[in-house]
């Protein structure tokens, strides 16, 4: 089994539209994703996740995601605080 390779974002989007490309010049999927070096089933799920972003909304979509990951990660925190002050008011410590 190859190791995996992490792409960003942009790379994600650019190798969709090389695939495009390569399809427009009458390759197949399968074609297209063996000369990019991904799988058919990566290619795929970059497409339905993203096939019609342009890169600026790449960006965007990336900067939404890390947000995201920063608010969960502190509403756990919270959630782990007022656990803890909880057990302290029932005398658990």
């Amino acid at each position: 089994m190859a190791a995996s390779k992490r792409y960003s974002v942009e790379q994600i989007i650019a190798k969709l539209r090389e695939a495009e490309k390569l399809q427009g010049q009458g390759l197949t999927i399968p074609q297209a994703c063996k000369r990019l070096q991904i799988s058919d089933q990566t290619f795929y799920r970059w497409r339905l996740k993203y096939g019609a972003l342009k890169e600026d909304e790449a960006h965007r979509l990336k900067a939404l995601e890390q947000e995201n990951a920063r608010l969960k990660r502190i509403v756990a925190e919270q959630a782990l605080d007022i656990s803890m002050l909880k057990d302290l008011e029932r005398g658990k410590w």
